[in-house]
């Protein structure tokens, strides 16, 4: 689910040096459950404990952001607060998919059939509090400021990019942020170069940048056309939009009718010729896009790693390798220290 417009929007392949210095807010409700959901083993048994609680989680975010920290890219996770009431239909078309999912697994298990638990496995994935609590105590450990949204965390995110000078991009798998107003939404923030997706398949990857002016400029729309656009094709808000229409067919109708209220006027009379009728308040969707529920009252403070909470929670309370934390901690804390010679060296 989510928005999808990935046909349409212009992006640019950028490597992990052109983020060099800047400050990215994280997606962490997106960017967690993508670890949960892909870090598993052959079977699609998510990494875990010896007390059987998942891991996957931290170690997702503990290596990638250790590699994303050694290139001197800042970031900040914000998660999100409590899901407008809009959400709740997505909420329950999502939990029907992963109950259906848990069935096709449990198939698949008694048949022996090791490909098809692997796929079924990973659509089954939820953020429980522990998960999302634990994430949190370890992004501290690591240096790594949290902020906790009151709604959404990509209208957070985008809002922070937006407002904040020092925030270059909010980053994310999803397009939401550019709904919200992120001027810049960074995809595939990752070394790695292939990604395994719910059913099993590897894909090619490449980290972008989608800028959302020249996102405008191309489809030659305004930020509220474009909101528009979105809802037309279906947001989080509206699962599936407007049955029949794509992200193609959305851009002609919105180019052509330019204002919201219009747009949707000629939507419904549509509709009602074939004797159906809008299934959603677009008003409602559009004004949660539009002005959603932010807060400017957050902290942004970057710390050193601290090596005894870090090796606590990974070594002592999950069983993760104290050679390997403590390899990947002082790598981190070499290449910091040599970056910190040069910006010397340049007064002298």
């Amino acid at each position: 689910m989510g928005l999808q417009i990935s046909e349409i929007v212009p992006r640019q392949e950028i490597q992990l040096h052109d983020l060099q210095g800047k400050i990215l807010a994280v997606d962490a409700f997106n960017t967690i459950y993508q670890f949960i959901s892909t870090i598993r083993q052959p079977d699609g048994t998510p990494l875990m404990d010896s007390k059987k609680r998942i891991t996957s989680h931290l170690s997702g975010l503990f290596y990638r952001n250790i590699n994303l920290l050694t290139r001197g890219i800042k970031l900040v996770y914000v998660f999100d607060g409590k899901a407008p009431a809009l959400k709740g239909v997505t909420h329950e078309a999502r939990n029907a998919l992963k109950e259906e999912a848990k069935r096709k697994y449990e198939e698949a298990k008694r048949a022996e059939d090791i490909e098809g638990m692997a796929r079924y496995a990973r659509q089954t994935t939820y953020l429980t509090e522990d998960i999302l609590i634990e994430s949190k105590e370890l992004l501290k450990a690591l240096g790594i400021p949290v902020v906790q949204a009151p709604s959404e965390g990509e209208a957070q995110a985008a809002y922070m990019c937006r407002t904040n000078e020092q925030i270059y991009a909010a980053a994310s798998q999803d397009y939401d942020a550019l709904l919200f107003g992120s001027p810049r939404l960074i995809q595939n923030l990752t070394l790695a170069r292939k990604r395994r997706l719910a059913s099993g398949i590897f894909v090619p990857i490449q980290t972008e940048m989608i800028e959302l002016q020249q996102v405008l400029n191309t489809l030659q729309l305004d930020h509220e056309q474009l909101i528009s656009l979105g809802i037309l094709v279906g947001t989080d808000y509206n699962p599936g939009g407007i049955r029949g229409i794509g992200p193609k067919k959305a851009l002609l109708v919105v180019r052509q009718y330019k204002q919201p209220a219009l747009i949707f006027r000629h939507i419904e009379q549509q509709l009602q010729q074939q004797n159906l009728r809008m299934e959603f308040n677009w008003q409602e969707i559009f004004s949660l896009f539009k002005n959603p529920e932010v807060s400017n009252n957050y902290g942004i403070k970057f710390t050193k790693p601290e090596t005894t909470g870090l090796t606590k929670i990974l070594c002592k309370e999950h069983d993760f390798s104290e050679e390997r934390v403590q390899s990947a901690l002082d790598r981190l804390e070499k290449l910091q220290e040599e970056a910190k010679q040069s910006d010397l060296k340049k007064w002298f």
